[in-house]
């Protein structure tokens, strides 16, 4: 299937015209678009919610944009529960889902009415240091039950070597201590795939948990009203990929309720969910321009983007489509590997990667950066992090984070008045 950007070249000259290179660039439609996608898709539930996973995109005007179609915030940090609710997210449409989770994140969790869900039965105690013996009355808790995952077409994830969630024992154990402790509700949590190319992977999860629920129920007595399926669904990076089916998956999810929960007399359990990467990745792109061009034994095209504004070719050796505006139609028949100006050498964003002649001058579209793109910055090499643009439904383009100054990277340097102007420059 063919990769094409939101934007043609006329129109992304005329934003870089006011906004230099590089810097991410989010379509609204396309936000919305899969919001409500998910929605419809999960509509069979009433109580359904998508928990937006922050870190994938911690823009309070995307976090905004998502609240408006009816979305919440799972969060990881405190600071992440400070931008869910300056977006007047708060209550039960934020999930805390955290691991070596300081007290002040659960106390600051508890007073916005969030939903705290522990990764490991240790933190039973923990919660109940940091709240006084004050529990809310819903507590979710993430499972790990070990070993692989697989889906129609074999293994796609290994839990057993996470760090995340605790074991069904422990999972027990966690619940009838909670219950002793007053908690009358609980949710069950789990990730146990990343960037699934499967349909069938939360319609088996989803059935593992609600299995595990309906165990808790009647061994327990307790009442599980919340499974989170979390994230995991991915994208097609590729061309050849194919995309998630979301209504496939909702209504395979829908089938194993129904065959599940709806016998044991749980019809009441809310769905959830907390996608990051397929809510935003395919709505963003980073936006650079080629500065230099190297033949030595290879064909290098130096951007001025680098590893600072997206990571994941870096270190996951992650493929992300590369577009050169103007250019869709030529063929691709030279090989280049695009590259950043940081001291690594794994600053490359393609490593012979078959492109249209390209020239210095070209600008790039790399495709697929909406989530775990700008996030994942950072400032090696004194590389300041880019700007952030909205694409709006009516083609305006609005900036919703202004590029990094030198004053930003030297700001932190305020102990010393040796080093203090350093901030002003």
């Amino acid at each position: 299937m063919e990769k094409r950007p939101f934007i043609n070249k006329d129109q992304l000259e005329a934003v870089c015209a006011e906004y230099p290179t590089p810097f991410h660039l989010y379509d609204e439609a396309e936000i919305r678009r899969r919001a409500r996608a998910l929605n419809a898709a999960f509509s069979w539930n009433p109580g359904f919610k998508e928990y937006f996973a922050v870190k994938a995109t911690p823009n309070p005007w995307i976090v905004s944009i998502l609240a408006e179609e009816g979305c919440g915030c799972d969060c990881a940090t405190g600071v992440e529960l400070t931008l869910a609710e300056a977006c007047g997210v708060t209550g039960e449409n934020i999930m805390l889902s955290s691991n070596d989770t300081p007290d002040e994140d659960y106390r600051h969790a508890a007073e916005l009415g969030a939903i705290i869900n522990l990764d490991s039965l240790d933190m039973v105690d923990c919660l109940v240091r940091a709240l006084d013996g004050k529990l809310p009355k819903m507590v979710c808790c993430r499972v790990n039950p070990g070993g692989t995952f697989s889906s129609a077409n074999g293994i796609i994830g290994n839990p057993q070597d996470a760090k995340f969630g605790m074991t069904v024992p422990q999972l027990m154990e966690a619940f009838s201590r909670l219950a002793e402790l007053g908690v009358e509700d609980f949710g069950i949590h789990a990730f146990l795939a990343s960037n699934t190319q499967e349909n069938d992977y939360y319609p088996r999860l989803s059935r593992q948990l609600f299995e595990l629920a309906v165990r808790a129920h009647e061994e327990l007595g307790v009442h599980v009203g919340l499974i989170d399926l979390s994230g995991g669904i991915g994208v097609d990076y590729r061309p050849e990929d194919a995309a998630a089916d979301i209504a496939a998956i909702g209504e395979g999810v829908r089938e194993a309720y129904e065959q599940v929960l709806v016998p044991a007399g749980m019809g009441d359990v809310r769905i959830c969910s907390e996608l990051g990467r397929w809510m935003l990745a395919p709505a963003g792109g980073l936006v650079t321009r080629v500065i230099h061009e190297k033949l030595t034994y290879k064909d290098y095209l130096g951007v001025d983007a680098c590893a600072a504004n997206l990571m994941r070719p870096a270190i996951y050796d992650a493929y992300h489509h590369i577009t050169v505006m103007g250019k869709e139609d030529e063929p691709a028949e030279r090989a280049y590997n695009v590259v950043g100006r940081l001291c690594e050498n794994n600053d490359q964003f393609a490593h012979d990667r078959m492109l249209p002649l390209t020239t210095i001058g070209d600008l790039l579209f790399i495709h697929d950066a909406g989530a775990h793109g700008f996030s994942m910055g950072y400032n090696y090499n004194g590389a300041l992090r880019s700007a952030e643009l909205l694409w709006r439904e009516d083609g305006s383009v609005q900036q919703i984070r202004r590029a990094e100054t030198s004053a930003d990277y030297f700001a932190t340097f305020d102990a010393d008045p040796r080093f203090s102007s350093l901030a002003k420059k």
